[in-house]
């Protein structure tokens, strides 16, 4: 019906008909074309020669590439991609407003490292021989390990959240193992919500394992807000410390058995190895949630002892291991578990957000993230991981728990089987009654099977894992 309507009309007004038809071909024409130069202007507008010269632009999924100086040393200078990277620069634009008298001129500018710009050929650059580096320029261009573990490990002042301002926590966490398995502890410098001018709330806890009889230790006190933000990671708390001196952090003991009986009281060192660490990030919610964490040792050569009494329990030998958490706490649960192998270590971890940090409908669907780093540093990381637990039939415990990570160079099945736990009743600051109730750390046995890039996995080793259990937890799935 339509093809006898045109035909009719083309008979009827054959010039008519032509133009118009010519007119409709020549506007769509037109449409094309614009879209293929805008297509070319985009593609141009991201081209690294004209953002400033080299080969490869390196953007973050909201401009700028968070933790960009971890990235150049551990990663684009370790390998596997160090032998193929010949230089980095990292750039920044920023807006300006040049104001001469009553007139305002907008201005977009773009910052860098000199030597770095000139060294991937920035034509705007290479040759002013008068742009030369600034002494502050060397944290960039050679950046020294023990700083930036310190730039890592930095506290952070409490974001201006009223209704959420008295869950913050902020801390610096530990454990280890000796290599027999006999001994664990898991070690937290924590500090709170502000308690009036006084300062922060504080306190110190551990927990110590030794075949299979568990010990506890605490003290509390309230800490400078001042010191601490200039000082941290360097901590003091009630008699009890944490230094870090350039690679090693340094910690002494002093705290009274939570129960009755003798304290403990001891020295240990934790030593780092550049590169073997997972950057900072940080989940952000409606309300001004947040949650942030990393880990500035993923596997570290522990050394020291501590006196419980008259018993004397040398780490010396023992494998550690450090991460660091800050943010708003309430109603917040999670899963998290690490191992170490031949070199290699794997993290793996899934943050569960308060109900009203996140839509509904979004708040089962946050994926888990599995971490894999090497001798060198990090070399695979997956962002959509499966973590899954199987309950006992009592639900107050998982029995195991698997791990499924598949993205591109990255095949990897962890299967973990719980052999011991290590109850604590929640008392988070800012704890709510509504939330989880009990934080479970877990002994665990790992079997890790796959790949990363062209190796092959297939061992079994002793890690550590913690989830939440409680009224309002759920099996991840």
């Amino acid at each position: 019906m339509t093809l006898r309507l045109v035909l009719r009309t083309l008979a009827a007004r054959p010039v008519r008909t032509a133009v118009l038809s010519g007119g409709f071909g020549f506007g769509i024409a037109v449409m094309a074309a614009l879209l293929g130069v805008g297509d070319v202007i985009l593609e141009q507008s991201r081209s690294p020669a004209l953002r400033g010269g080299g080969d490869l632009v390196v953007l973050g999924r909201s401009g700028d590439v968070p933790s960009a100086r971890f990235l150049l040393s551990s990663i684009l200078g370790a390998p596997p991609l160090a032998a193929r990277v010949a230089t980095a620069s990292p750039t920044q634009r920023q807006t300006l407003y040049l104001v001469q008298g009553g007139q305002i001129t907008r201005l977009r500018a773009r910052g860098g490292i000199p030597s770095l710009e000139k060294a991937v050929r920035d034509p705007e650059v290479s040759r002013v021989t008068a742009w030369t580096d600034a002494p502050s320029d060397r944290s960039w261009t050679s950046p020294d390990p023990g700083e930036l573990l310190r730039a890592m490990d930095r506290f952070h002042p409490i974001p201006d959240v009223p209704a959420r301002a008295d869950s913050w926590a902020e801390w610096l966490y530990f454990n280890g193992r000796t290599p027999n398995g006999s001994v664990r502890f898991y070690l937290s410098f924590m500090t709170g919500p502000r308690r009036g001018d006084a300062g922060r709330s504080a306190g110190v806890r551990l927990q110590l394992e030794r075949n299979g009889k568990i010990e506890n230790f605490s003290r509390r006190a309230v800490v400078p807000e001042a010191a601490l933000l200039a000082d941290a990671p360097n901590l003091d708390i009630a008699g009890n410390r944490v230094r870090l001196d350039g690679l090693r952090y340094r910690i002494a003991l002093d705290l009274p058995a939570e129960r009755g009986g003798p304290g403990v009281k001891g020295e240990i060192a934790l030593d780092a190895t550049p590169g073997r660490s997972v950057p900072p990030f940080v989940m952000r919610g409606r309300g001004g949630w947040l949650s942030g964490y990393v880990v500035p040792v993923l596997s570290g050569t522990l050394s020291g002892a501590l006196d419980v009494g008259e018993r004397r329990i040398t780490l010396d030998g023992a494998v550690g291991y450090h991460d660091h958490n800050w943010g708003f706490w309430r109603g917040v649960s999670w899963q998290w578990g690490q191992v170490t192998h031949g070199g290699y270590s794997f993290l793996y971890g899934r943050v569960r957000p308060p109900a009203d940090a996140v839509p509904r409908e979004q708040a089962d669907r946050i994926p888990g993230v599995l971490a894999v780093i090497g001798p060198a540093g990090p070399i695979a990381f997956a962002r959509g991981a499966l973590i899954q637990e199987t309950s006992s039939p009592g639900g107050d415990r998982p029995e195991s728990i698997q791990v499924l990570a598949h993205e591109a160079g990255l095949d990897v099945r962890m299967d973990i089987r719980v052999q011991d736990v290590i109850r604590t009743p929640m008392g988070r600051p800012g704890a709510a009654a509504d939330g989880p109730t009990q934080f479970l750390q877990l002994r665990a046995l790992y079997q890790v099977t796959g790949t990363v890039g062209d190796r092959q996995l297939d061992f079994e080793a002793q890690g550590s894992a913690e989830t939440w259990r409680g009224a309002d937890v759920r099996v991840y799935k």
